[in-house]
């Protein structure tokens, strides 16, 4: 297992992104938020348009928590995720 392990190190030292900005920080939020972001798109896409404009409108969690939420929509649009219509309880029945 830990020579398994090394060959892994091994491999992303010498093949690995190690520039990409998350992998640069030891900010939680801005981990996160590439996670997050990288569900769904490809990392090119996620760096040439979503972010760092993203981080650039809602720098902390806090500034993202504060937003409207449909600011935070329009910035979040083409990243492949959408809403879902809450349905009233009512139409259920």
């Amino acid at each position: 297992m830990k020579q398994a392990h090394k060959n892994i190190q091994d491999w992303y030292q010498k093949y690995g992104r190690l520039d990409l900005p998350w992998r640069t920080t030891n900010d939680p939020y801005h981990i996160y938020l590439s996670e997050v972001m990288l569900q769904q798109t490809q990392v090119k896409t996620v760096l040439e348009r979503y972010y760092f404009p993203f981080l650039d409108k809602f720098p902390t969690l806090k500034a993202l928590g504060d937003a409207p939420f449909d600011d935070v929509l329009k910035m979040w649009e083409g990243l492949g995720y959408y809403i879902r219509k809450e349905i009233p309880l009512k139409s259920l029945n």
